[in-house]
């Protein structure tokens, strides 16, 4: 029976409000455990038993349970005003787009809300002092379980890598344009995301090699993806890039585990050093000062959410300099 004005609201009504795991969703599958892009990992609300009238607590069990999600998504819900033991419960207008709108919010990552916390470096990759080829890394995060992981990133989570430079080189003709060439390309990355759905990077500048962007934790796979390279713009380096690509260890649903590799390249080959020719050249051939790149954590753990999530762990996987 159609949930429309004029007619009674059953019980089986209102527990598809409560439980429905197909669309029209339901605020469990929306908040609760859900599956997919679905779920925040929020205590269930219970159904009413067949043929039990709702009372005026169920519905605010319900219009709580769509509060929570409301706040934390930054939605604007108008359907849920208390109710009190003795008053006529009328066709609520606005609690099927309501409850849409949480869907959609949760669905696409929960990109409204303002409640995240940015960790302390959870691990920092140094690469050797000098190098002339290449630096890569990889930085794992682990969830206890999949549902967890799944919530983590729903709710608003992100895993974050940002390259860096923390030592000088020479370009051994002694111009020493190497560093900011490096320096620049750098911060054309910035912080790059991984979230639900998407990723973003906080720099500008620079090529764009490949734009994996549109890519988040969802469409992750067991092998690597690349999520962003860029190179340099500027004449002799560029040839240089950093490149970042992600996986996971299982499919979405299944995986506890992200793994972000991060690649910086030299491929420039025009700066040799040139014996013929000392006066105020470095003796040491074109090399790279040490690099760095570092593993955050932006999760939902100060927000709203009775059942914010965080990861249980990280990792360096691997570190190589060549």
């Amino acid at each position: 029976m159609a949930y429309s004005a004029g007619d009674t609201i059953l019980d089986d009504e209102y527990n598809a409000f409560v439980g429905n795991s197909s669309s029209p969703f339901g605020i469990n599958h929306i908040g609760g455990t859900g599956s997919g892009v679905y779920g925040l990992g929020e205590s269930h609300v219970a159904t009413v038993s067949a043929g039990n009238t709702v009372n005026a607590s169920q519905w605010n069990s319900l219009f709580s349970a769509m509060d929570v999600v409301a706040a934390h998504t930054g939605v604007s819900v108008s359907s849920t005003t208390n109710k009190s033991a003795g008053d006529s419960i009328a066709i609520i207008s606005a609690l099927t787009a309501n409850l849409a709108s949480l869907a959609t919010a949760v669905a696409g990552g929960s990109t409204g809300t303002s409640a995240t916390t940015t960790s302390s470096a959870k691990q920092t990759a140094n690469s050797s002092s000098t190098w002339n080829n290449s630096f890569t890394t990889q930085l794992s995060v682990t969830f206890a379980n999949a549902d967890k992981m799944r919530h983590f990133f729903n709710a608003g989570g992100r895993v974050r890598v940002t390259p860096s430079r923390t030592g000088s080189g020479t370009a051994g003709d002694g111009s020493g344009g190497i560093d900011p060439a490096w320096t620049n390309l750098n911060n054309s990355v910035g912080n790059l995301d991984i979230k639900a759905q998407t990723s973003t990077r906080s720099g500008s500048g620079e090529t764009v090699n490949t734009n994996g962007l549109a890519k988040g934790f969802h469409d992750l796979t067991t092998s690597y993806q690349t999520i962003l390279q860029m190179n340099d713009d500027t004449y002799p380096y560029a040839s240089n890039s950093l490149k970042i690509e992600a996986k996971l260890n299982a499919a979405v649903g299944s995986a506890t585990v992200i793994t972000v590799k991060t690649t910086a390249t030299d491929g420039t080959t025009n700066y040799t050093y040139n014996s013929n020719n000392t006066s105020n050249i470095d003796s040491q051939a074109y090399r790279n000062g040490q690099h760095r790149h570092q593993l955050f954590i932006v999760s939902t753990t100060s927000a709203s959410l009775t059942n914010a999530h965080a990861e249980s762990s990280t990792a360096t996987v691997s570190n190589s300099t060549s």
